[in-house]
């Protein structure tokens, strides 16, 4: 178990997604000898944003129409688990830990990533459920990602912006043609409108269908941005009937139903209304703002605390003309301090940053809220 506990040591750990080896060998090496059973249907979400949100929508959807439906994104937010998914029901610790002993000799053996390992133990999850339908979120791009190691019938691309160019190229279109390589091999790929330059990369790489924009009044999950979202989500599922039995009105509806964590959750603390949101990078912040005036006019408070990895202040101003006060790590440490300082139990508060950020937020809610309980 020393192998186990060392790995599950790292889950707390905000860089441990970060370990990002492209290619597939390994994980190629580390599947061999696994017997996985194919699905009827491998499904891809790649992009920037909104991959998510996305990848829970077509999951809701594919479960409604009668699939068992195996769903695995990244990261999580409380606990591991949660990044696999089995009819929206994270895997359980007791079968987690038994594939692990089984599978960790081998990742180190091939010296297998953190995401990689991951990877492989959703594939053998989904597997041994033996569930009709599997949905892949990639990593990090999709040509060398783990993800793209297996092959899939149906590409699903969200919005392309620039983020993790480290590894992906400081262009817009160097990025462009790393996520479009989601498209490899696979029978059906659609893509939410894009700009004219990620446009013109995605259709000289592959055949695609760009999603129209519907109108979606009844979505249960907050946020304009999510309009595009949902309907990126429909348009795949109406490309499908080629491949499986779908009740599109079925669908339709549990998209509209869909509630997905850390996207603009709300929470109450006392009479305060705080909004969680795990926009990380500036392309999500710049994708909220135009819903934030229907949740608070203005904000009491904004807490901006993305990765340390990430600079987001160029976008501090155009958020802080949506509150009376804008906080991040500039002013204060860590979010627990912020919150600490400025959080009132009347008023409107919204949290963004990764979704180690929102996981630090609940917590510390949930322990204030039970010290409170305790005293009263």
């Amino acid at each position: 178990m020393s192998e186990v506990d060392e790995w599950l040591s790292c889950l707390g750990r905000p860089g441990a997604d970060r370990d990002y080896q492209p290619g597939h060998a390994r994980m190629h090496a580390l599947l061999t000898g696994l017997t996985l059973q194919a699905p009827k249907l491998r499904i891809r979400v790649a992009g920037t944003n909104g991959k998510g949100s996305t990848s829970f929508m077509l999951a809701n959807a594919l479960q409604a129409c009668g699939y068992s439906v195996g769903l695995y994104t990244s990261p999580h937010v409380h606990a591991f688990r949660e990044r696999i998914r089995v009819n929206l029901e994270a895997v359980d610790d007791a079968v987690l830990l038994a594939m692990l002993k089984t599978l960790l000799p081998k990742a180190k053996e091939v010296g297998a990533s953190y995401f990689e390992t991951a990877t492989a133990l959703a594939l053998q999850s989904f597997s041994m459920q033996q569930v009709d339908i599997e949905i892949l979120e990639a990593g990090v791009g999709a040509r060398l990602d783990a993800t793209t190691a297996v092959p899939a019938d149906m590409a699903v691309l969200t919005p392309i912006a620039l983020d993790h160019m480290d590894w992906l190229g400081e262009t817009l279109a160097k990025v462009t043609q790393e996520k479009a390589h989601a498209m490899d091999g696979c029978r059906f790929s659609i893509s939410a409108p894009q700009t004219q330059e990620v446009q013109v990369v995605l259709k000289q790489h592959a055949s695609l269908s760009f999603a129209p924009q519907q109108a979606w009044p009844h979505l249960q999950i907050a946020g304009k941005h999510q309009q595009l979202n949902a309907s990126v989500a429909y348009a795949a599922l109406a490309l499908l009937p080629e491949k499986i039995t779908l009740d599109l009105q079925l669908a339709k509806q549990a998209i509209q139903a869909t509630k997905v964590y850390g996207r603009l959750q709300k929470v109450q603390y006392g009479q305060a209304n705080i909004w969680l949101d795990a926009a990380h990078n500036g392309h999500a912040i710049m994708a909220l703002l135009e819903s934030l005036k229907d949740l608070a006019d203005p904000f009491d408070v904004i807490f901006c605390f993305s990765r340390e990895d990430r600079d987001l202040s160029e976008h501090w101003p155009a958020l802080a003309q949506y509150t009376k006060k804008l906080v991040n790590h500039a002013d204060v440490k860590c979010i627990e301090d912020a919150l600490a300082l400025h959080l009132k139990s009347k008023g409107n508060y919204l949290v963004l940053g990764s979704f180690v950020t929102v996981d630090k937020a609940q917590c510390y809610l949930k322990n204030k809220k039970m010290s409170v309980d305790n005293n009263a």
